[in-house]
């Protein structure tokens, strides 16, 4: 495959033959969108999209936090670091003392409520820039995908 012609996202970007890189590159493009809208916030969107699941769960501790973003100990634990530094993740032991449970803190809703609309004006363009079948497909295929990657 000649790459040279492809030098940047605005050419028309080859078929990967790999499934991995295929999905790698989308990621990397769509997370340059949202944390462009994020900029200024103090906060990325690996940031956000923890908030995102703590806000929604209300706690949860390390394991099943991981489980839901599917994320390594060491990715998990360096991004809640960063939160709980900000004040914006709180965290309390749990039952067994190696075990911490995870909210978002009074200030951490507060930062969660206003950079939303920073997050949905992302969520936004991108999907404008999607025929609705398609963002459609998208969002289910990519569920089914990272399920199925999860069980192997």
């Amino acid at each position: 495959m000649n790459m040279a012609k492809y030098s940047s996202a605005e050419n028309l970007l080859p078929t990967l033959p790999c499934a991995c890189a295929s999905l790698r590159r989308a990621a990397r493009a769509v997370t340059r969108l949202y944390d462009k809208e994020l900029s200024g916030t103090g906060l990325e969107l690996a940031q956000y999209t923890l908030m995102m699941a703590l806000e929604s769960a209300e706690e949860l501790n390390q394991a099943k936090l991981a489980g839901v973003l599917l994320l390594d100990q060491t990715t998990l634990t360096r991004t809640l670091a960063g939160l709980l530094k900000k004040g914006l993740v709180e965290a309390r032991p749990g039952e067994d003392r190696r075990e911490r449970h995870f909210r978002l803190s009074a200030l951490g809703r507060r930062k969660y409520k206003e950079v939303l609309p920073l997050w949905e004006k992302a969520q936004s363009r991108l999907e404008k820039t999607l025929p609705t079948r398609v963002w459609d497909q998208m969002t289910g295929l990519l569920d089914e995908v990272a399920k199925a990657a999860a069980k192997v």
